[in-house]
């Protein structure tokens, strides 16, 4: 054949050493266990979270016993001022950005959908989706070829969930922005993919979900259990990485067995 199929990967040693990757909702749950594991692959970080400072410092201190460096960026995502910001400290530290995690979110159940505010509905999508757009706005324009865009999405994109509907619609745009993304960005080498993990143990479920739900949070799933952060951060890495050179446009799915739609 000619030219003849490459089958052997390159060595692998620190996948992502050398580069600097944002990543929202960093300071705790997923963003968190991400945060580590960029920085196990030799990546610098800088975690932009809203006022958890206490949050974002154990995280710092996480990424820093790795031989990590993590900058800290609060302020509210929602604002593309800050967005801009964010970015721009991003380039002053690190001199460069080459991954961008799209991770910050918000969930408020309702048991009734009619209890959803107009309020609760623009502040959801604010949080979970113009945010995404407003960090890919604001650091598309300093990333080279060979850089990546990941989304955090979830199941409910896929099977909806009737007590948070307003959340599993952002998701869904989540979605639709990933695959758009990725062909908007195609002819700059700019990959975007997402991932879409689903009941995993983070702070945002006992801070959102009533006691007996907490305690049974994750049973339901097709292997018994809720996942750990831990579990659904190497779906970042990969994405991240060259391992990940012919996807864009991709959704992962590291939800405990359960098969969706794509």
């Amino acid at each position: 054949m000619m030219p003849a199929p490459v089958s052997k990967r390159p060595e692998i040693r620190e996948r992502l050493a050398g580069k600097a990757a944002l990543i929202t909702g960093g300071d705790s749950g997923i963003g968190r266990a991400t945060a580590i594991a960029f920085a196990q692959e030799g990546c610098d970080v800088a975690v932009a979270y809203l006022k958890e400072h206490k949050d974002a410092k154990e995280t710092q201190a996480l990424v820093e016993e790795q031989g990590g460096t993590c900058l800290l960026i609060p302020g509210d995502l929602t604002k593309a001022a800050h967005c801009r910001k964010a970015v721009n400290s991003v380039l002053k530290e690190f001199g460069r950005l080459d991954i961008l995690v799209n991770n910050a979110a918000m969930q408020q159940p309702q048991k009734e959908f009619t209890d959803i505010t107009a309020a609760q509905l623009e502040k959801t999508f604010a949080v979970n989706v113009f945010a995404a757009f407003h960090m890919a706005l604001a650091a598309v324009p300093h990333m080279k070829k060979g850089s990546s865009i990941i989304n955090t999405t979830s199941v409910t994109a896929y099977r909806g969930s009737g007590h948070l509907v307003d959340y599993a619609a952002t998701k869904g745009a989540l979605v639709s922005f990933t695959r758009s993304l990725s062909a908007a960005l195609m002819k700059k080498g700019i990959r975007v993919n997402a991932v879409a993990p689903g009941p995993i143990w983070t702070p945002l479920i006992p801070s959102t979900f009533k006691p007996k739900q907490v305690a049974e949070f994750g049973t339901d799933a097709p292997m018994g259990r809720a996942g750990q952060p831990a579990e659904v951060a190497p779906c970042f890495v990969f994405l991240a990485s060259k391992d990940a050179s012919y996807m864009t446009g991709q959704v992962l799915h590291p939800n405990g067995g359960e098969v969706v739609n794509g």
